[in-house]
């Protein structure tokens, strides 16, 4: 017995040293030659877009198994309809993720009925920015000021009732007095921004600086684009900030800690920062999965006199 012993402890020994090499292969034998899809809630062309394809041009290298990431554009209602896929059809193995608008995930604490997803369920991978939101009034509309924002009606463009734009065109009618009207058909902040530079629209209730910029880069430098009032995390309690990754529920725990360790790399990855600046992503201030989860926490635990007035205002 004495004489097995040193046998079996260098077993163990052996085991404790292959274990972990073991699972990073498990997690490398299940990416390699393997496609990893990144749902995109909003159209194609918008910032959203621009953020998502950097990231997935540069994320593979820093997975185990080194997988190829696609985009895949799936707007509708406000972001809900790749929310609303992510979290009830997505495959729930690791090989989908998702970017959502950052009104998303909030839907189901307003009270929209649209919105099937918990969103504290969630996996969250992190967000590169935070974000400074604005009301963009084209430069031939005579809207220099809040005052003539809240003495004027100026058309501005949303996807739906229920989206984000939407629900900052009322939350700022409700608290401002300004007079936007929303004007319901346009599938993201892109399509908005043609039909600003087509007429058809006076204005965006939402436009993110970091999408203006890196889309339309001289719109505010040469006035194109007038910037009436600009809003941040700290306007609505950080429930409103960043661009968040997701994986849907469910997926192996492993693959999970491998997709949020290369999400972190990926946002400090010299290449990735220096494509970042030169496009004009405005990665500014990353958030982990675990800072985001957090913050999903605390909202759906606000107060109901807190849900009751968000809800109100959600209502079209």
């Amino acid at each position: 017995m004495k004489a097995a012993l040193p046998h079996l402890l260098a077993l163990c020994a052996l085991i404790g040293i292959c274990a972990p090499q073991a699972k990073a292969d498990a997690i490398a034998d299940f990416y390699k030659g393997r496609t990893v899809t990144v749902v995109v809630s909003s159209s194609a062309a918008g910032g959203y877009d621009t953020l998502a394809r950097a990231v997935a041009r540069h994320m593979g290298r820093h997975m185990p198994g080194n997988p190829v990431f696609i985009v895949r554009n799936m707007p509708g209602a406000g972001g809900m309809t790749a929310t609303n896929f992510l979290y009830n059809n997505a495959d729930k193995d690791g090989s989908v993720i998702g970017v959502v608008q950052n009104n998303t995930p909030f839907e189901p604490l307003f009270g929209t009925k649209e919105a099937r997803y918990e969103p504290v369920k969630f996996n969250w991978l992190g967000s590169p920015s935070s974000e400074t939101a604005m009301v963009l009034i084209w430069h031939a509309v005579p809207v220099s000021s809040v005052a003539e924002l809240k003495a004027r009606e100026v058309a501005v463009g949303v996807s739906g009732a229920n989206s984000t734009p939407a629900f900052f065109t009322r939350l700022l009618n409700a608290t401002l007095g300004t007079k936007m009207k929303p004007v319901n058909g346009y599938p993201g902040q892109n399509d908005v921004l043609l039909a600003m530079e087509r007429g058809e629209l006076d204005g965006h209730p939402s436009a993110f600086f970091s999408s203006v910029r890196s889309t339309r880069p001289a719109w505010l430098r040469d006035k194109t684009a007038k910037a009436i009032v600009q809003y941040g995390p700290e306007k609505l309690a950080e429930l409103l900030d960043g661009r968040p990754f997701l994986v849907p529920p469910g997926i192996p725990v492993e693959r999970l800690a491998a997709l949020r360790e290369a999400f972190a790399a990926t946002m400090a990855d010299p290449d990735f920062l220096a494509e970042g600046e030169k496009m004009g992503l405005g990665l500014n201030a990353p958030r982990t999965g675990a800072q985001i989860q957090a913050v999903m926490e605390r909202a759906y635990q606000s107060p109901p006199r807190v849900i009751d007035r968000l809800r109100q205002l959600n209502v079209p």
